[in-house]
């Protein structure tokens, strides 16, 4: 009598070895970042109108390049100023994405 040696496999679905985080927490993190994203740009732009008052003529002035890169410095001033904790701007503007999104904050 022979032997069937035939090998039938059946698919079977292997489950995801990394863990996923929650929906909530994903959007939460995506919120937090957008919040605080925002605290940098504001924080930012107010670098940027503060420097404008200063004076740069005169003999340390920076001329026309220092004209050009002020932009560039006070946003990175901002988004340095929002890194170290900022002014207290990114969790109300959390709080509000949430409130406006139909969840609800923790106060």
């Amino acid at each position: 009598m022979p032997i069937d040696t035939t090998i039938t496999a059946t698919p079977v679905a292997i489950p995801s070895v990394t863990p996923k985080a929650p929906p909530s927490a994903t959007a939460k993190g995506a919120e937090a970042k957008t919040a605080k994203s925002f605290e940098a740009v504001f924080l930012g732009q107010m670098t940027q109108m503060m420097m404008e008052t200063v004076e740069t003529d005169g003999p340390f002035g920076g001329g026309h390049g220092e004209e050009m890169f002020r932009g560039v410095l006070a946003e990175k001033l901002g988004t340095a100023i929002a890194a170290k904790g900022g002014i207290g701007l990114a969790p109300a503007v959390m709080a509000q994405i949430i409130k406006l999104q139909g969840g609800t904050t923790r106060d």
